[in-house]
């Protein structure tokens, strides 16, 4: 071997060496989210709450079991936020003119619901509640109200008549009541999320009904990914997902008009009450996910724009830079189409072209 020979292969050898070594400090000094989760054991719990289910999942080291804490806390916030029970905090307020907080729950739903009620213009209203119930989307089961009946529940539509502060609230106007259902499921996982990541676990996932809060990453070290429903009234095919979206420390919500709604003497009616009009929303925009970094945030938003109809959400999300949303909705030729906001794109697959 010449002396040449002999110097190409050490400094070779030198190269492959050296390469190695920065690769072995970048793999030690700049772990991988996925060795940062290996050591760690993942939990999911499952269970019922608010008339419907809920998932959660996380990792933790000790591999702790917070399900009956879980269960508790939804239990809790139940008492608070349902309709359904006649005992409950909000039952008793639409029963009576003024309530004193018992829960921790009560008074933020309430603050939230202020701050999007005003940048709505209106479109999101928890006092909507009676006309809900008269068209048959809430405890007192399907009914078509008259004209005149809807006429005289929508002057109880009113948010800024009812007053609260941090203690208690109260409502100016008889027979006004208030209806969570379209901000309660994202507290709820907001409330789940705060309990889970409070026992110091940063890798977790929190579901209720469809409303998601993701943070960190999965037991793979990758982001959280949910599914997208395709907007469809085929039973056959409810459940499919038209897209798959990444969650990166992020909440989703959607709210849709293509499943739960009724029929009566060959005429749908969808289950977003306008509380503007006080009539069922009839426009193109057939599905609305909003991310936003609170489920609460999320939850309200999705049904807001569901009222609004795609052209004033879109604008609405050009004044909030906070917010981002994917939207599916029917063009003039009655053919599907989507609708996502810039920063959101590299995070949302397309599974089935609508």
């Amino acid at each position: 071997m010449s002396p040449t020979q002999r110097k190409n292969i050490i400094y070779s050898l030198v190269l492959a060496a050296a390469f190695l070594a920065i690769w072995g400090y970048r793999q030690l000094s700049q772990p991988s989210a996925a060795r940062e989760v290996s050591n760690l054991k993942k939990i999911a719990l499952q269970g019922t709450t608010m008339g419907t289910t809920y998932s959660v999942k996380y990792m933790d080291a000790r591999g702790r079991n917070f399900k009956p804490s879980v269960d508790s806390l939804l239990e809790a916030f139940n008492m608070s936020m349902s309709t359904y029970i006649p005992e409950s905090e909000i039952s008793r307020f639409n029963q009576d003119a003024l309530l004193k907080y018992e829960s921790p729950f009560f008074y933020p739903v309430l603050s939230k619901s202020r701050e999007i009620h005003q940048k709505t213009g209106g479109a999101f209203d928890p006092t909507v509640g009676p006309l809900v119930n008269a068209w048959g989307f809430g405890p007192e089961g399907r009914q078509t109200p008259p004209d005149a009946v809807v006429d005289s529940l929508l002057r109880l539509v009113n948010y800024d008549s009812v007053f609260f502060d941090s203690i208690s609230i109260c409502k100016m106007q008889k027979g006004m009541k208030l209806d969570f259902s379209a901000i309660a499921k994202g507290y709820g996982v907001d409330v789940v999320a705060d309990f889970i990541a409070d026992k110091g676990i940063e890798n977790l996932f929190v579901e209720i009904g469809g409303e998601v809060m993701a943070r960190g990453v999965n037991e793979r070290g990758e982001p959280w990914r949910v599914g997208v429903n395709y907007p469809t009234e085929n039973p056959d095919e409810q459940g499919r997902a038209q897209a798959i979206v990444s969650l990166h420390n992020q909440a989703i919500a959607t709210s849709g008009n293509y499943r739960n709604y009724y029929e009566k003497d060959g005429i749908k009616y969808s289950h977003t009450i306008s509380p503007v009009t006080g009539r069922p929303v009839r426009h193109s925009l057939l599905s609305a996910s909003v991310f936003a970094p609170d489920c609460m945030t999320a939850d309200a938003y999705a049904t807001a724009f569901m009222v609004m109809g795609l052209d004033k959400a879109k604008e609405l999300l050009a004044r909030e830079k906070g917010l981002l949303a994917y939207f599916i909705y029917s063009d003039e030729n009655g053919e599907l189409q989507t609708w996502a906001s810039a920063r959101i794109e590299d995070q949302i697959k397309i599974l089935a072209t609508p």
